[in-house]
């Protein structure tokens, strides 16, 4: 347990303990210098005009002689005025040197200099006239007034003053000199010597605590400095992470507004500045497709205090609709109260989309696979069921197997392309292409099933037309999967028309028919990957022949679409660059 001895120790040293070599560091020296020399000047300019007011006031005496002057020593009255006199021209030397380099760089030089011009120049006199003079009244000046306005670096107050006091009590004593003044020729007796020793040391003890006190706030400033550098910069990190964000950040209250956005939020709802999300949306609710999905997540979020992968569907800006999934908690204060909603929203409907082309792809894939399969595989019961050890396999069956396998490889193949597409692109083979050749060769290649569909097809593709620097293989492709679609999706006795003509820089090519032509909603998806229309029920395809007919004709260079209504058939064309 501490005692009041203890603890006065620890006051004392914790108040008076010398600091460290690495608390007096290098900056604060430096700073402690230039205070140190900015209060020089002011102390100088102070000095100068209470020096002055005495001389003026020895001035005043040679012509109005004072009575309360006369009572001093004749030896002081006479010779007072040389002695301020002195004393000015001193300051106004520390004046000039305060603008010097060596002023700016030791202004503890010059705070000694100056001190010991102003309290030594009458000790000399008084040592010159033989006799001792102990200024109370100047030292007690010199000696506050520095305190006051210096209060830094104590040893430098401790060195003027006991350089003084040494001067005083040792020359005097050493020279037996007395003071002038009657009543006590004495140099010093015991009211004097303990005026002297508590008015420096109060003096000092002031200065010293002051210094101690501007060294901490010098450190806490460093170190708040330092903290608020450190904090900027890990602001600014931040910032650029939540400015740069590739998912969308937010904030919002839970009466339903955003409080906080980042641009990919902005982005994410159709919005170019952020400021339009903070101010567009008072009610969050009304984003969500189904209204019911915000009661959802914030029913989530007070069971659980957070929520991970939360989709749903939004409004953007434009009206169009997305796929959002939100990953959010709660943030509370310290009682537990409601303050905020923070967390992450991602954009992901390429994702969902994705999600969709799959599952069509896989019912693809299990409706025109299974089917052949089935039905070779029951065949191939049937004739096991046989007793023979010798089964005979009519010319027919076998066709209808070697069909089946066909198609099921096919549709392999298809879905090799589609996928090496996907992830090499086509690769062509250029080289220059009459355009007639490869119509001819598709034509030809088709007549069987053209003939079984009784179908008409005029070829008005000019032998004329500019070479193309194409590959003969895909452009075939392209034309071939053109009239099987065509066929496919209409009745028999289908009338097609091919033709090509030169426009610009282009061959602009088409293939027609009469059909029962294509709603504008299939048109806007027939060249996506998997998509199929709905006229083909009994296909075996998986709509992958328009989708390769956009790879191929886009690695040349070209574009493709589709010119359609219901019941008015259809046009295809593609462009391909001559060059």
């Amino acid at each position: 347990m501490a005692t009041p001895i203890t603890k006065v120790q620890s006051w004392w040293r914790k108040t008076f303990s010398a600091p460290t070599t690495d608390e007096i560091s290098t900056p604060y020296k430096a700073w402690r210098n230039h205070f140190l020399w900015q209060r020089l000047h002011l102390w100088l300019w102070l000095a100068l005009i209470c020096l002055l007011s005495f001389t003026l006031r020895d001035i005043y005496d040679l012509f109005f002689p004072s009575q309360e002057l006369q009572k001093l020593p004749e030896v002081l009255t006479t010779e007072h005025l040389v002695i301020n006199i002195a004393m000015l021209l001193s300051i106004l030397i520390c004046f000039a040197l305060h603008k010097t380099k060596l002023g700016r760089h030791h202004p503890d030089l010059l705070f000694l200099g100056s001190s010991w011009s102003i309290s030594l120049a009458t000790q000399l006199f008084a040592t010159v006239r033989g006799f001792a003079l102990p200024d109370t009244i100047g030292w007690s000046l010199l000696f506050l007034s520095q305190a006051i306005l210096m209060p830094v670096c104590w040893i430098l107050h401790l060195l003027t003053q006991v350089s003084v006091l040494i001067y005083y009590f040792g020359v005097n004593t050493a020279l037996g000199l007395k003071t002038p003044i009657a009543d006590h020729p004495e140099i010093y007796n015991v009211t004097f010597i303990l005026y002297i020793f508590w008015f420096c040391t109060i003096c000092d003890i002031g200065v010293y605590l002051y210094d101690r006190l501007q060294r901490s706030e010098f450190y806490a400033r460093q170190e708040l400095e330092s903290a608020y550098q450190k904090l900027k910069v890990a602001e600014a990190k931040y910032r650029s992470i939540f400015e740069n964000a590739v998912e969308g950040i937010f904030q919002s209250s839970p009466n339903g507004r955003y409080i906080t956005a980042n641009p990919a939020l902005a982005r994410i709802y159709g919005y170019s500045l952020v400021e339009d999300v903070t101010a567009n949306f008072t009610e969050i609710e009304q984003l969500y497709v189904d209204p019911n999905r915000r009661a959802e997540f914030v029913r989530l979020m007070e069971k659980y205090g957070s929520v991970s992968e939360f989709e749903s569907q939004i409004y953007r800006r434009d009206g169009s609709i997305v796929w959002i999934s939100e990953k959010a908690y709660a943030v509370c204060d310290e009682q537990g109260k409601l303050l905020y909603y923070e967390g992450l929203i991602e954009d992901i409907t390429q994702r969902k989309q994705t999600e969709e082309e799959l599952r069509v792809f896989f019912h693809a894939v299990s409706h025109d696979l299974r089917n052949p399969v089935l039905g070779s595989l029951m065949v191939l019961k049937n004739l096991l069921a046989h007793p023979e050890e010798n089964i005979s396999i009519s010319r027919s069956i076998l066709e209808r197997m070697i069909q089946s396998s066909d198609r099921q490889l096919n549709l392999i193949n298809s879905l090799m392309s589609a996928h090496l597409n996907e992830i090499q692109g086509v690769i062509l083979q250029r080289q220059p292409v009459k355009l007639l050749s490869v119509v001819e060769a598709a034509i030809v290649d088709l007549e069987p099933l053209l003939a079984q569909n009784q179908a008409k097809l005029t070829n008005l593709v000019s032998a004329d037309l500019p070479l193309v620097n194409a590959d003969p293989t895909q452009l075939w492709r392209v034309f071939s999967n053109l009239i099987v679609n065509a066929l496919k999706h209409n009745p028999p006795e289908l009338l097609l028309t091919i033709n090509a003509t030169h426009k610009d820089d282009k061959i602009y090519c088409t293939v027609s028919d009469n059909g029962v032509g294509i709603s504008q909603q299939q048109s806007d998806r027939l060249f996506d990957l998997y998509f199929r229309g709905a006229s083909i029920r009994n296909s075996v395809g998986l709509g992958l022949g328009l989708y390769l007919c956009k790879q191929i004709i886009h690695a040349h260079g070209g574009e493709i679409g589709v010119n359609s209504a219901l019941n008015a058939g259809a046009t295809f064309w593609f462009t391909l660059p001559i060059s």
